[in-house]
Parts: C-alpha cells; structure tokens; sequence
C-alpha cells in the first residue's frame, strides 16, 4: 500500500522487480499508475506510452512523463539502451505484432518485464470445450469487444522468448484469486490464470 493507493496485483509484482533508481520505459501505461508508484516509492525515472486520451491526461495528472503515441511507433524512435527496464504489463496479446514489440524492448532496456493473461487456464480451456469463448477475471471481454488479438498460452510465450534470445530470470504464475503459485512446467501453464516475466536479452 502506499499514498497513491494499492497497485493491482501484477503491479506489484512488477514493481518489486524493478530497481530503485531505474530509468524506466512503461509501454501501455494506462492512467501512469505503476510509474507514479515508482517514482514516488524507488525514485525511479521514466516514460509512460498510452494511446487512449482519458488515460493520458490521469497519467499528465499524476505527474508522469506520457508519450500519446502507438507503442510501435513509439519504440521505433526511441535510441539503444536508453533506459534501465521496459515494462509492458497485460499489453503484448493486443499488439499486433508482437515479435517486433519484444525484439524491440530488447533494444531499447537491459531488462524486460512482461505481465500475461494465460489463455490455457484449465477454465478457459473448458470453456472452449463448451463451445463458449473464455471470459474471465483476466480476459474479461466478449468476443466481440476485446482488445486483444493475440492469445497465448504460457507455453507458446516461452517458446517465442526462446526463439527471440531472451532469457527468462524470474517467472512469477498467480490464480484468478490472487494466489501466488510455485510450479513450472506444463502445471503452471493449466492453473495459472496469468504470469510475470522477468526477462534479458542475450548480447
């Protein structure tokens, strides 16, 4: 907890990861919630990108830096190394290309941090079964009006990081509850409803 009230529960997790003084890059930014965490309790610096106007001006008002720009474009202009650690947090399944965010975080920061949904919840998956598209604490859209266009499962993540040269140092896997759980492997990938990343890039 903290005066700016309590960050959601991969918020945390994320901010736990990132170093105090950190410059930081946070990709999707939405109203600059973790950045004025950041800023305020580990006198981190940084940037925020977000594309949706009211989110914007909530970051503007809480005295975060904002770029109102895509985040593909904003990556494009932004120079090698230019910052500490790259956070994208629940964005990567809405970009449209995924593989050039990630290539691209691993240019521009010497530490990525990517937060998930995973689409093969075992819940999800039952709900496919049942001929229904999955819809829950963490994907909680219709089909019809979700943001997101990508879906992954944990599994299929880790292979694309593997092909993309980036290394895993920390993976953090939590039910739709909460509940933090400590297992790898094909369990995780059927229990847990989303997931933290901890990523490096090989150089």
């Amino acid at each position: 907890m903290n005066s700016l009230g309590r960050l959601r529960l991969d918020l945390e997790l994320v901010a736990d990861q990132v170093f105090p003084g950190s410059r930081v890059l946070d990709l999707g930014c939405g109203p600059g919630t973790l950045l004025a965490h950041l800023m305020q309790a580990k006198g981190c610096t940084g940037t925020g990108v977000e594309i949706n106007p009211d989110s914007v001006l909530a970051a503007i008002r809480r005295g975060v830096p904002v770029l109102d720009r895509r985040v593909e474009d904003a990556l494009a202009d932004i120079a090698d190394d230019a910052y500490d650690t790259v956070v994208l947090s629940r964005t990567l399944q809405s970009m449209l290309a995924p593989e050039y965010v990630l290539t691209q975080m691993a240019r521009v920061a010497e530490r990525l941090i990517v937060s998930v949904p995973n689409f093969g919840y075992y819940p999800n998956r039952l709900r496919l079964l049942r001929g229904r598209m999955p819809v829950s604490k963490e994907i909680p859209y219709a089909w019809y009006d979700t943001p997101n266009l990508r879906f992954t499962t944990l599994a299929d993540l880790e292979d694309l990081f593997a092909r993309l040269n980036l290394i895993v140092d920390r993976r953090f896997t939590y039910t739709q509850t909460g509940r933090r759980l400590r297992m790898y492997g094909s369990a995780a990938n059927l229990l847990a409803g989303a997931a933290v990343y901890v990523l490096r890039p090989t150089r």
